[in-house]
């Protein structure tokens, strides 16, 4: 169900037309475009659940609250409404939080903003580098796992956004059931072009609380032109990252899914060289390129210092060993669901033996389990405890004791 209403006058309704595909100029846009909806939303928002809409200050996040606020204030919504921002740190434009503050101001509502207790985004991205040389060292896995975010296992959106929004909302709206409003956009991506109107919000759900939870995109049918054109109708001046630097998209001043121009432009922002050169430095100690197989680093060379470009250079060496290093391992010795699934023979944990020597040379660092007796065993424990074998960990804790190695 698509609901229409005119950007400034609420009360005239007029034809819509969803448009999915290539993205029109600014000036192909509707600033009178609705909302979409469906059964589930229209019978939530009917019960005046709890709408909180979230906001990054973003253009598709701005568009969003102006179009979400607008229907609720047609349909006749007596609710409580809230925008809720989830601050990421340091890796955060300037201009981020002042736009949702300026925002907030302009529609009236409350700006809830959400942080992550353990620290911000590159504090989660050098704490799991840590974590995985941990686990790589004990060998919890057999290959080294990457510090970054990727498009596939975007943990910086599910730790970072939902999970500190959705606790911050079950704890503010007992009770109720809570509309979680976002500015996803069905043209943005082939991914996004399959996303649904809504879908249930497990986060939301709790006992504790009484509350349960729907995710809505109420601008998924909006183009860019449409987004920019509801900017100007209601006089809002977009982030400055668009304006000022000229970025197709504000998330992270460097993100995982950022293309070629939005990188050099970030890296062209003078607020962004002490991060650039703290994203380089976990580049370098960790031999992964933030992007795949580009490298930050290579974005503005000249923000580094002398030592942080030879250590770049020697960096992509590195990775490029350690790959060649990982190459040869077999399929069924590779980390699937319940890892280990099978013992390696004895002439294949020399070889992983080998290669864990070879990789924590080019690291510089000390690990354990480096020989292929020490390798079988650890995976003659790891499978036991899987089976919760007792006995078999005994054993296989005692052998690694003989030969030097403890389990901590």
């Amino acid at each position: 169900m698509i609901t229409t209403y005119n950007m400034c006058d609420l009360t005239a309704p007029v034809p819509t037309l969803i448009t999915i595909g290539r993205a029109p100029s600014r000036a192909a846009g509707r600033a009178d475009l609705g909302v979409i909806t469906d059964d589930a939303i229209d019978a939530a928002l009917a019960r005046n659940a709890a709408v909180a809409i979230g906001v990054s200050g973003g253009k598709d996040s701005v568009a969003c609250a102006f179009a979400t606020v607008a229907h609720l204030d047609a349909i006749g919504h007596t609710g409580p409404r809230v925008l809720v921002h989830a601050d990421l740190g340091r890796v955060e434009w300037n201009d981020s939080l002042p736009t949702c503050e300026r925002l907030a101001a302009a529609l009236g509502l409350e700006l809830l903003v959400v942080r992550r207790a353990a620290g911000d985004m590159m504090d989660r991205w050098l704490v799991r580098w840590s974590n995985n040389m941990a686990r790589y060292t004990a060998l919890e896995c057999v290959k080294v796992i990457l510090p970054w975010s990727t498009p596939s296992m975007r943990f910086c959106t599910s730790e970072l956004k939902v999970a500190p929004i959705c606790a911050a909302l079950v704890k503010r709206f007992p009770g109720h059931t809570i509309v979680s409003a976002s500015g996803i956009r069905r043209e943005e991506s082939s991914a996004r072009s399959k996303s649904p109107i809504s879908s249930e919000q497990a986060k939301l759900k709790s006992k504790k609380h009484a509350t349960t939870g729907l995710d809505w995109h109420p601008i998924l049918h909006w183009t860019v032109g449409d987004v920019f054109a509801a900017h100007d109708a209601r006089g809002f001046a977009p982030h400055e990252a668009y304006s000022r630097y000229n970025m197709s998209r504000v998330s992270c001043r460097f993100c995982i899914m950022s293309n070629a121009s939005d990188r050099a432009a970030a890296a062209a922002a003078a607020e962004s060289a002490d991060l650039y050169r703290e994203m380089v430095d976990l580049e370098i100690a960790s031999t992964f390129a933030f992007q795949g197989s580009t490298w930050l680093g290579d974005e503005a060379p000249h923000l580094l210092t002398d030592a942080q470009r030879d250590g770049l250079r020697l960096a992509k060496q590195r990775a490029a060993a350690r790959v060649a290093h990982e190459a040869w391992l077999p399929s069924h010795l590779l980390y699937a669901k319940g890892w280990p699934q099978c013992e390696p023979t004895l002439d294949e944990a020399a070889t992983i033996a080998q290669m864990r020597r070879e990789v924590a040379d080019l690291l510089g660092v000390e690990v354990q389990y480096t020989t292929a007796e020490t390798v079988l065993w650890r995976y003659k424990y790891l499978m036991a405890a899987n089976a919760d074998d007792d006995a078999g960990m005994r054993l296989a804790r005692a052998r690694l004791a003989h030969l030097g190695e403890v389990i901590s």
